[in-house]
Formats: C-alpha cells, sequence, structure tokens
C-alpha cells in the first residue's frame, strides 16, 4: 500500500469517520475549528441544494448515510468547541475560532440574551416545526411503500407474463423496488438523527453555560456576571454554529420524503404550480394594493410587492390561449354536438361479447357455400362448454377484418383482443402428442393455443402423420380450441346480470320455495359476484341446488364473496376432489410447509389488525413472491412427470390466496385445495411440500 491510496474516493468516507472520531479525544486548536465548522456549513448547504434540485428521491438514495456522518460529525464538533471553550474560554472570545466569535457578537449583536432567545427559535423551528413534521411523514411513507410493495411486484409480474415488458425491464423495476424500500425505511432511521440532533444540541448548551460560568466564577475567579457574559456568549455561538447546519439538514431530510416520484425539480415544479392560474396572482396583488392603503399601514411597503404582481399577472394571461381560437373550438364543439343530437340508439354498434376476427385468406372458413366449417367447431364448443358450466355462454361472432395479416386471427372479448396467430391456410395441423416416431416434412410450429410442437403439413401427408402418432387438426378445430382456451381463461367476465336471472328462473323450475328465499337473502350484485368467483376457478354451477343452498346458510354469517365461495366449494368437494382425481383412487398432491404456512398466517393476521382485509390479496413479504414464482411451477412439473393433476393443499383461509398466486405463477396449471375441501374418505397421498 502506498501514499496514492489514501487519495482514492473509496477512502475518503472512512477516513472522515476516523478524523470525527478523533475530534472526541484530541484538543484541536482554533484555527482548526474554524476548518472543520466552516466545512460542516458548506455540507450543510450543499445537502440541501442537491435535495432541492433532484428529480427523484432515489436520485439522491445516499442521503440517509450522509445524514448521519454529518450528525455524527457536528456532534463531535461541539465535543471538541466544548473542550476549548470551557478550558480556555476565560481568556477571550477568541479562543474557540474566528467562526464561533463570528456568531457570539456579530450574528446576535454580542449580546447574550439576544443569543439566547434566537436560539430558542432556531430549536423550536427545527424541533418542534421541521424534525417533528419529518420524523411522521418518513414513518408513513416507509411504512406505505413496504404495503404496496408485493401489488407493485406482481404488477411487474403481470406487465412480464402479457409481454408489454422484457426481462431486462421487468429485473430494472424490481431493483428500483427495493431502493425504494430501502430509502424509505432508512429515512425513517435517519428522521431519528435529526430529532435526536436537536435534542442534544439543546442540552449540550445548557451544559455548556451551567460548567463555563461554574469554572470561570470558581476555578478563573471571574464575576458571576463576567463569567455569565464571557461563557454565554461564546456558548452560544458555538450552539448557533452547530444549530444552523442541523436547521438545513432537517429542512433538506424534509424536502426529500415529501417529494414525488414524477414532479421533477422543486424550483421547476413549485414555479410552475404557484404561477398556473394568472387570476390567482391577480387576486394577491389586489389584496396588497387593499392593505396599502388602508391607514397606518406600510403603503410602500405592500404597494412595492402588488405592482411585480400585477405585471406577472399580466405577462401570464398573455401567455394563454387565445380568445379567439377558444370560441372557434367551443363552435366546433357545438357543431358537433349538434349533429350528434340526431344519432339514436340504433346508430351505435354493439360491442360483441365474443367475437372471432379472420383475415381475409381465412374467411373461407365461415363460408356457407363451403360448409361453414368453422361456425359448427365453434357452436360445438359453446354447447360442450355450456353443458359442463351450467349457464349459456354468449354467441360467438365471425367477421372479416382486413386490417389482419391475411392468414392471421383474433379472438375478442368485448371489443378487445386477448389472444392471435397466424395459421397456413388449406393446411393442416399435425401435433406431437409425445409419443410419435419419425419426423414430417413441412413448416415447424407450435399449437397456438397450448403451445405444444407441432408441424404444417398438406392434406395428403394426413394418414402419413397419422400413421406416426401425430394428432391432426384442421384450421376450424385450431381456431375453435384457442377460442375454447380464451374462454375458460375469461369465463368470470362473460357471466353477467342477465345471468343470474336466467339461473334464478332455471332454479324456479327445479325449487321454487328455494329459489323464492334465494333471491330475497342475497341481493342480485352479491350473487353476481360470488358465480363469477367460481367460474374464475373454474367450478361448474350446474347444481345451482346446492350452491343456493348453502349461500342461504352462510350468507347469515359474512357477506364477504370469498369466503361465501369457500362455503359454496366445501359443499362441492365431491365434484371438486372428482376433477382432480379423474380415476385413481387416493389423491395425490404437495402441502405447504409448516414454516412458510406459519408466515402466511402471521402476515394474514398483522392485516387483519390493521383492519378490514381481502383474503386473496393482503400483504406479504416480497421474497416469498420470488420464493412462490420459483417453486410453484417445479410442482407442476414434478407432478405431471408422475401422471398425476398438479395439486396443493393448504389451510382453508390461505387457499384464495394461493390459488390466485398458483394462477398467475403457474397459468392455472396448479389446483389449490384446502383441507376443508377434501371429503373423509379420500386417501391422500402428500408428494411433497412447498417451501
Amino acid at each position: 500500500m502506498n501514499w496514492r491510496s489514501f487519495t482514492q474516493p473509496y477512502t475518503a468516507i472512512p477516513i472522515l469517520l476516523l478524523a470525527v472520531l478523533s475530534m472526541v479525544i484530541l484538543p484541536l486548536p482554533g484555527w482548526l475549528l474554524d476548518a472543520l465548522f466552516t466545512f460542516n456549513i458548506v455540507l450543510s448547504v450543499i445537502v440541501l441544494l442537491v435535495a432541492v434540485s433532484t428529480k427523484k428521491p432515489l436520485d439522491f438514495s445516499v442521503f440517509p448515510t450522509i445524514l448521519l456522518v454529518a450528525t455524527l460529525m457536528r456532534l463531535t464538533l461541539n465535543i471538541a468547541s466544548t473542550r476549548v471553550v470551557l478550558l480556555h474560554g476565560h481568556e477571550g472570545s477568541d479562543v474557540a475560532g474566528r467562526v464561533i466569535q463570528a456568531f457570539g457578537e456579530v450574528v446576535i449583536g454580542g449580546n447574550y440574551v439576544v443569543g439566547i432567545v434566537v436560539f430558542v427559535i432556531l430549536m423550536v423551528i427545527n424541533f418542534v416545526v421541521i424534525t417533528k413534521g419529518g420524523e411522521r411523514i418518513s414513518e408513513v411513507a416507509a411504512r406505505f411503500t413496504l404495503d404496496a410493495m408485493p401489488g407493485k411486484q406482481m404488477a411487474i409480474d403481470a406487465d412480464l407474463n402479457a409481454g408489454l415488458i422484457g426481462p431486462e425491464q421487468a429485473k430494472e423495476r424490481r431493483s428500483t423496488i427495493a431502493q425504494e424500500a430501502d430509502f424509505y425505511g432508512s429515512m425513517d432511521g435517519a428522521s431519528k438523527f435529526v430529532r435526536g440532533d436537536a435534542i442534544a444540541g439543546l442540552i449540550i448548551l445548557v451544559i455548556n453555560l451551567l460548567g463555563g460560568v461554574s469554572i470561570g466564577a470558581f476555578q478563573h475567579g471571574l464575576s458571576l456576571a463576567e463569567a455569565f457574559q464571557r461563557f454565554a456568549l461564546l456558548t452560544i455561538g458555538d450552539g448557533l454554529v452547530a444549530q444552523i447546519p442541523s436547521l438545513l439538514l432537517a429542512v433538506a431530510a424534509a424536502i426529500i420524503v415529501t417529494r414525488m416520484n414524477d414532479e421533477g425539480d422543486v424550483s421547476e415544479a413549485v414555479g410552475k404550480q404557484l404561477l398556473a392560474s394568472p387570476r390567482v396572482i391577480f387576486t394577491a396583488a389586489l389584496i396588497m394594493v387593499t392593505l396599502g392603503i388602508v391607514p397606518g399601514m406600510p403603503t410602500v411597503a405592500f404597494l412595492a410587492f402588488a405592482a411585480p404582481l400585477f405585471y406577472v399577472a399580466w405577462r401570464l394571461q398573455r401567455s394563454l390561449p387565445d380568445n379567439s381560437l377558444i370560441e372557434a373550438e367551443q363552435m366546433t364543439d357545438t357543431i358537433l354536438s349538434e349533429q350528434q343530437a340526431h344519432l339514436e340508439w340504433g346508430d351505435i354498434s354493439h360491442v360483441d361479447k365474443l367475437s372471432v376476427e379472420l383475415g381475409f385468406r381465412l374467411v373461407y372458413l365461415a363460408d356457407k357455400d363451403k360448409g361453414e366449417e368453422l361456425v359448427k367447431t365453434l357452436r360445438g364448443v359453446r354447447k360442450n362448454l355450456s353443458e359442463q358450466l351450467g349457464f349459456l355462454l354468449p354467441e360467438i361472432r365471425i367477421k372479416d377484418n382486413l386490417k389482419l395479416n391475411p392468414q392471421e386471427y383474433k379472438v375478442n372479448l368485448a371489443g378487445v383482443p386477448v389472444a392471435s396467430a397466424n395459421v397456413n391456410a388449406k393446411e393442416l395441423l399435425a401435433l406431437n402428442t409425445g409419443d410419435v416416431y419419425g419426423s414430417l416434412d413441412g413448416e415447424i410450429t407450435t399449437d397456438p393455443a397450448y403451445g405444444l410442437e407441432a408441424v404444417w403439413i398438406k392434406d395428403d401427408s394426413k394418414t402419413q402423420a397419422l400413421n406416426m402418432g401425430y394428432s391432426v387438426v384442421d384450421l376450424g378445430t385450431i381456431i375453435a380450441t384457442h377460442t375454447g382456451k380464451v374462454i375458460k381463461e375469461h369465463l368470470d367476465e362473460l357471466f353477467s346480470y342477465e345471468d343470474v336471472q336466467k339461473l334464478n328462473e332455471r332454479l324456479k323450475e327445479i325449487s321454487p320455495s328455494l329459489a323464492e328465499t334465494f333471491e330475497k337473502v342475497l341481493p342480485t350484485n352479491l350473487q353476481l359476484k360470488v358465480i363469477r368467483l367460481l367460474l374464475k376457478e373454474h367450478i361448474s354451477i350446474k347444481d345451482i341446488v346446492t350452491i343456493a343452498g348453502t349461500l342461504i346458510d352462510s350468507v347469515e354469517v359474512t357477506k364477504d364473496p370469498i369466503l361465501l365461495v369457500s362455503d359454496v366449494r366445501c359443499a362441492l368437494q365431491k365434484v371438486l376432489v372428482k376433477q382432480v382425481m379423474g380415476n385413481r383412487d387416493e389423491l395425490s398432491a404437495y402441502s405447504l410447509d409448516e414454516k412458510l404456512e406459519s408466515t402466511l398466517q402471521s402476515s394474514l393476521d398483522q392485516a387483519m389488525q390493521a383492519g378490514k382485509v381481502v383474503l386473496d390479496s393482503f400483504a406479504v413479504d416480497p421474497n416469498l413472491l420470488g420464493q412462490f414464482q420459483r417453486t410453484m411451477p417445479l410442482i407442476v412439473e414434478d407432478m405431471k412427470s408422475r401422471g398425476v393433476t398438479p395439486t396443493l393443499i393448504v389451510v382453508p383461509q390461505l387457499r384464495p390466496l394461493l390459488a390466485r398466486y398458483a394462477k398467475t405463477f403457474t397459468k392455472g396449471s396448479l389446483v389449490v385445495l384446502s383441507y376443508n375441501e377434501i371429503p373423509d374418505t379420500i386417501r391422500v397421498d402428500i408428494l411433497g411440500s412447498l417451501g
């Protein structure tokens, strides 16, 4: 190691900390105290200016550390200056350096009474106003930032899964969220340093004053009045030279924690928002003029401010859009409104709940002259799903769209595209079922619906593909299968108020008295919420009698849709478990690790103590989200390799949350059951634990 290593940037902070700690032990001469106090003031001014000019709080993420170092330095300087003042204060006012002397004589006019008053005012401003407010804002900001982390993490995951952002962007956003949490957590602690510094300043002043007077009077033979005046000036100067930087740092801390992430530079944002309305500035100028003409008021002072305000209001008014342009826009709006007044409801096109758009080379699939291949297939999909689910799905409208690629199709939900793919017109798709031998000549691709390996083949290759173990489907089946998958993924959105009414009418046909009670105790909106939640988890509502009876009993206890759904699931437990087991005689599943279960239960308990909580979205540790994102797909792969349906069994109160995570992280491949949903007669085989 040579001397150059001490000049590197990474050694600056350690050397500064060692120098700061040495001030507690080593006596310092007056000239060095001057330099250190000046550096302290300069550092505080720089920090304040940086806090004002940063675009967002994270641009100054090192601020909590700087605050700690500056506070430590200021307190050790107080100790060093106190030693000098108490040892040599009787010799004159310049023994502790010119800076303390200047603050003691020039700033407060050499009057120790004035100095005490000024110091007390600074302490009140710093401690009661700025520090108190900044501390509260830091606490709230830290709490809300931590509470919002799970939601932000899930939003990033959703954007990533939807393809709106790439892996690098997702990584960057997660890093930003973690930095925000660390920053506001650090600021919450740093605000305690500021508050403690203010208290320490007041205590040090009292101790120095009493100690100095005692030493001057009893050790150096000064009279009490002379000792008080001499040591008071030095003590107050010492206190002021330390408290002014403390006040600047407190203001900087308050500015940092009150900033918004998107407001930009403080000066720019404040100027833009304060001067947004010329009417406000003009009103302020009139008030100044009014106060100026009141007898006894300082007319010149008020009018001196009124004149610039009038000028600013005039300039702002000139920068507004021309009235003629505004009138022209209003006239255009009037003409448009008059034109729109002749519109009728019949002129407004309906939004189809479900629709399939075809490129022009695929339109033949819906052509009557060519057999309406796609129409018939979609009709069959709708019929089968409606029978399975227990309610009538909306019609699937087929239409052409010349804006699409010639061989592209789109599946729309309420007019919004939710799925699309490009296919090869006039060709068949040979799907690799996993038990094939040999390869086919053709374009290698994947199945649009489920992502299976596939090959586009000609009609004359169909027999060869079937003999090799491939499953061969036509274009109509491809599009219909993809549409059916979209329907299953959005069942809750397809069930409407009208469907609730139809379901109640069906219940009346089966059990009139039950239907009457059901409609009385459960409002239509609550029925809609419960049934949508059931459909969201692919639970059939064919057994409406059992569902209605369960809800009638449960609604007396709770009106929470999630809890009502849990009761319905328990009532339908045989159906649920049968769907998972298939023809097997036991239920194979994973369970939740006991430690992980305890952690989640603690998070739920904390959320419930804070107030009303939604069982499927209470806040958990962000690290757990990453853990679920990694391990849930592994469970799915493991159980599929064993030939069983991927299933996770958890305690009832955690099932809604974990079911939502399973849908997000495994795209619905992992079924989540609670222990209450498994009949006593079913034997359960636990394959492992999630944790």
